[in-house]
């Protein structure tokens, strides 16, 4: 998941999940789903004035965190083929996912490490930028001075 926080219901994981199976349908392969839709999604109706409770149960949700990982696979499967069945399953979720495989290089929110990018620099604050050289303007008065 490459998007901001985002709820997931119980029917689009299915769906998802589906659609990579009849993708690799025939091959050998184990499909893990790495998350679970456990919470209760309630709703009231329409128009209805406040402090009746909060409505009956509507269906089964799950919170996905940026850069978490939903589906992984384990098998001897093209690379390929793989990526293709899991961007069709992408398209029936919401958001915005990204194919990654063992051996990327760790993920700290949304920012890859590596290339100089280490997680020491960016637990780290912010860097105070230098103070500005006035030298260039000494000598020279302000435009608002009267003379």
């Amino acid at each position: 998941m490459r998007d901001h926080d985002r709820r997931i219901s119980a029917a689009q994981l299915k769906n998802g999940e589906d659609t990579i199976r009849k993708r690799l349908r025939g091959m050998k392969y184990v499909l893990y789903t790495r998350i679970a839709a456990n919470i209760g999604v309630y709703t009231s109706g329409n128009e209805s004035r406040m402090g009746k409770g909060k409505g009956s149960f509507d269906h089964w949700a799950s919170r996905v965190a940026v850069s978490k990982i939903l589906f992984e696979l384990s098998g001897d499967l093209h690379e390929q083929v793989v990526r293709d069945a899991f961007r069709l399953a992408g398209n029936k979720l919401p958001g915005l996912y990204e194919f990654v495989k063992k051996g990327d290089p760790p993920v700290m929110g949304i920012t890859k490490l590596g290339n100089g990018v280490t997680a020491e620099s960016l637990k780290a604050g912010r860097r105070s930028l230098p103070a500005p050289n006035l030298e260039h303007t000494a000598g020279r008065l302000p435009a608002t001075t009267p003379l």
